[in-house]
């Protein structure tokens, strides 16, 4: 009896096998009343595979396995009784040439500590689930696009560490789910975004050079406990989203590269299958078997650990042939062009697939170019992903940033461009992690003048962002002002929140993130003009923009009033919607964010006084790099 039938090599072979980590890999069984496990492994170019591992004592001659028979998609199977969850194995390869091949299992569920790079047999899943109500709630949800998300991207070795100890102090994920949960309750963020939780060997990758795409990464605890992490933050009402990285993979000799001896799950010709830059392998996107492996991790993480969604990583380098190559070392697809059509059919049948099976799982692209219709349906020619990082904003927006405040009057337009194109896609504004690494400062280290300039215009900077149309992420440790760039190697700089700068803005952005969460009008109708109105988008001189962000009921509008230079205005007129009531509900000079302003009316009544091109506007006084924020109701 096999445990691969016919069917799921019919089912494989189509890139149809939704459920393929429940064949390929390692299974516990019980065969002829023996307790054992399957191995299954795909591997066509060997000339033979033997299994071996701690019930064999790595034998090389133990555990031969047996082709399946007819098998031209080159499955090998075997059945070792006496094998049993938790003992570490590897495939080895013999290829034609003579050479052997010692392999981690592609679909292992588990994996074994680094340095280490052998699998780990995995007792049978059977965690107990407790997020019924999430889990209903996310499913009901179809029109997302229209409800928050703010989004905390988080490194789970480096945002806190046990101090002293020999392991790294990591948390597990068990530690890091309380600590995790009540930090982002406190700030008010929507969902968490965790990097690197497929295995990866190497620490410096972050996570985003993979060798298992079905095993949590064991550097903190088993797949139980990964599932109790979800499970955790779904029960405190908080979102998973899982970086995921199908665009390429490391050449470490226990991985996928050339895994039976050949190219396997890259393109054979290197012009195709590896990226000079990255020294990695480009997957083969034109193979069923390949297609297969990648849409089969993607539902295992979103089926099996009720993630709630995946963040796409590279889609660019995955939709353009020639990415980061020279003319002459690529190939152009069969109409001459660089678009590779085999990426764009992927990502359609795992878009489509994902989001219709799965209810409210979103899926984002990290796509950095103007490739159209990203989120636009299939239907009409698009890639289906749920949501765009907006890439061109976040460049736009931290290109202003750094500027001494006397050249931002030029570069006014930067702050502006991005609603021209806004309803193209739908788009979430990121802060990422990439922004602060590699010499590119921490994002206070990126702001310009003293210590109290940094912090005011990161202030001013955070509130722009908040209210933009766009969902929201932010990297770890930005929040607070992280003084030095981010590294795996070492926590965060929590220490910095008993400087009273680092906590006002910590204060300050956890009102952003409260308020935000509070007013549909930021967020209900991102995708539509019908949600935005600039009141002056042109004020380049005193580098100050205002613009409204409406609700669907007219109730609860939102005025934004950001001032982008060191220059004070006693009273600042800025013209309005209506002659209704505006309240103050954010001022960033509120003593209590470390301001100095005295304090403000909480109520504004519009004087008939033309401004901006409006028959009523308000005075109010805005301090140097100062943000007002209001409500109104027409």
């Amino acid at each position: 009896m096999s445990n691969f039938t016919d069917l799921d090599m019919y089912l494989l072979g189509q890139a149809t096998h939704y459920d393929i980590y429940k064949k390929m890999g390692a299974h516990v069984a019980t065969v002829n009343q023996k307790k054992g496990v399957y191995f299954d492994v795909w591997a066509p170019h060997a000339a033979a595979v033997a299994v071996i591992g701690e019930f064999n004592d790595w034998d090389e001659s133990a555990n031969m396995m047996e082709r399946l028979d007819d098998s031209d998609m080159g499955i090998y199977e075997t059945f070792i009784p006496g094998a049993k969850p938790g003992q570490l194995y590897k495939y080895l390869i013999y290829t034609p040439d003579g050479r052997k091949l010692y392999k981690a299992d592609p679909y292992a569920a588990e994996a074994e500590l680094r340095p280490g790079t052998a699998s780990r047999i995995a007792k049978d899943f059977k965690y107990k689930w407790s997020d019924e109500e999430w889990m209903k709630t996310r499913e009901s949800q179809e029109n997302f696009w229209e409800l928050p998300m703010s989004i905390y991207e988080v490194h789970p070795g480096s945002w806190m560490r046990h101090p002293g100890r020999e392991d790294d102090g990591f948390y597990t994920y068990r530690e890091l789910a309380k600590r995790l949960a009540s930090y982002v309750i406190d700030m008010g963020y929507t969902h968490v975004e965790l990097m690197g939780i497929s295995e990866y060997p190497f620490d410096g990758s972050w996570g985003y050079q993979v060798t298992g795409y079905y095993a949590p990464t064991s550097r903190y605890g088993s797949p139980e406990d990964f599932a109790y992490l979800v499970n955790y933050l779904h029960k405190k009402g908080i979102g998973v989203i899982l970086d995921w990285v199908p665009a390429h993979f490391p050449k470490d000799a226990h991985g996928l590269a050339d895994f039976d001896g050949e190219a396997l799950y890259e393109y054979a010709d290197p012009r195709m299958g590896e990226h000079p830059d990255w020294g990695t392998k480009i997957f083969n996107y034109g193979k069923n078997e390949v297609k297969n492996f990648l849409i089969g991790s993607a539902l295992m993480w979103i089926e099996k650990y009720h993630v709630d969604g995946l963040r796409v990583d590279a889609v660019a380098s995955m939709l353009y042939l020639n990415y980061g190559k020279q003319d002459g070392n690529w190939i152009p697809n069969k109409f001459g062009g660089k678009e590779n059509l085999e990426a764009v059919e992927f990502f359609r049948h795992l878009n489509t697939l994902i989001r219709g099976r799965f209810k409210g799982a979103v899926m984002i692209a990290e796509e950095s170019t103007a490739w159209p219709k990203v989120t636009g349906d299939v239907a009409d020619g698009g890639l289906n992903f749920s949501y765009k990082w907006n890439m061109g904003w976040m460049h736009d927006f931290l290109d202003y940033m750094k500027l001494d405040p006397y050249f931002r009057k030029d570069n006014h337009n930067k702050m502006t461009f991005a609603m021209s194109y806004n309803e193209a896609e739908r788009y979430i504004l990121v802060l990422s992690h990439d922004e602060v690494v590699h010499l590119k400062c921490s994002m206070l280290g990126k702001m310009p003048g003293l210590e109290e300039d940094k912090f005011k215009n990161l202030k001013a900077g955070y509130a722009f962002m908040m209210c933009h149309p766009g969902k929201k992420l932010l990297f770890m440790g930005q929040d607070f002002g992280q003084g030095q760039e981010w590294s795996e190697k070492r926590e965060l700089d929590w220490y910095l929140l008993d400087n009273s700068n680092h906590r006002n803005l910590s204060l300050f952005f956890k009102d952003l993130l409260h308020i935000y969460r509070l007013n549909p009008a930021m967020y209900e109708l991102d995708v539509s003009w019908e949600g935005f109105e600039w009141i002056n988008a042109n004020d380049s001189y005193r580098g100050i923009f205002s613009f409204i962000r409406k609700s669907k009921d007219g109730k609860n509008n939102i005025l934004y009033v950001g001032n982008f230079t060191p220059v004070a205005y006693d009273d600042y007129r800025v013209g309005v919607a209506c002659a209704n009531t505006h309240k103050l509900i954010l001022n960033s000079d509120n003593p209590k964010y470390g301001g100095e302003g005295s304090s403000r009316p909480k109520s504004y009544k519009p004087e008939h006084m033309e401004c901006d091109g409006r028959e009523y506007s308000i005075g109010y006084p805005l301090p140097a790099y100062g943000v007002a924020i209001f409500t109104f109701s027409y």
